[in-house]
């Protein structure tokens, strides 16, 4: 479903990814851990081609993107990338909502405009994901009246309403006060539970270990581990992701 080969990034000379390959197989819920600054959401980013890599390529249902780092401005308004962004929506730490709009404008936009579909159906689609979760009777609010976790299932069902291959989620919970952390989670592992493809950054140890099909250490721009959450929980092998854990022991 996702492949990504030999990912290179660097911001100013400083080396954030260095060489990053990995898979994600369909229905597969992958969590992405590490350190701040490690460059996990910079991975999450290039996968959405909202950061353009230096090196490697992209796969997304068959679907690749070929890097020509010396060429950026190509990527602008390419109808290749759009077709990409199509399949693999975006769940942000900070919802991005659309401040002007109601929460069913919000979750509609993207269909309509996006995959073109005509309002009627788009506003059955985005009823049926509000309802998924659980907002239901909130779909006249506007963002300033949510809650932050309200907001953030808002940005989950705006995700869905896209009908993505994939869905990227980069820290969805860090914005959150802790009360309200649990009803996003709740909703996310719910998808999980349908067989959704995910891939997740988060520092929830907890939930990572109930979600994960598989975690991907990251430090210092290179994967460090990859496994189970039993074997990377339970066994780590790596003294760099041994440190890391104890600070959650």
């Amino acid at each position: 479903m996702i492949q990504v080969k030999g990912i290179k990034k660097s911001f100013h000379h400083i080396e954030v990814l260095k060489d990053i390959s990995f898979h994600v197989e369909k229905g597969e819920v992958v969590v992405i851990m590490g350190p701040s600054g490690c460059g996990k959401s910079t991975l999450l980013r290039i996968i959405n081609f909202l950061e353009i890599p230096d090196e490697g390529e992209v796969i997304i249902d068959n679907r690749k993107i070929h890097i020509d780092k010396h060429n950026r401005k190509k990527y602008r308004n390419n109808p290749e990338i759009c077709a990409l962004r199509a399949n693999a929506s975006m769940v942000f730490q900070t919802y991005n909502l659309f401040a002007h709009k109601t929460v069913l404008e919000n979750v509609i936009e993207g269909p309509i405009m996006v995959r073109k579909m005509e309002k009627d159906k788009a506003v059955a689609l985005g009823m049926e994901y509000l309802r998924k979760v659980g907002l239901e009777g909130k779909e006249n609010s506007y963002p300033h009246q949510l809650s932050g976790g309200q907001k953030q299932r808002v940005a989950i069902a705006r995700a869905l309403a896209m009908e993505p291959k994939v869905i990227l989620l980069d820290e969805p919970t860090s914005a959150l006060d802790p009360e309200l952390v649990g009803e996003v989670l709740g909703v996310i592992k719910h998808l999980a539970e349908e067989g959704r493809t995910m891939l997740i950054v988060t520092h929830e140890i907890n939930f990572a270990k109930e979600v994960g099909d598989r975690i991907l250490f990251l430090d210092e721009g290179y994967i460090v581990e990859s496994g189970t959450p039993k074997e990377i929980f339970e066994n780590p092998k790596s003294e760099r992701l041994q440190q890391f854990l104890s600070r959650f022991s």
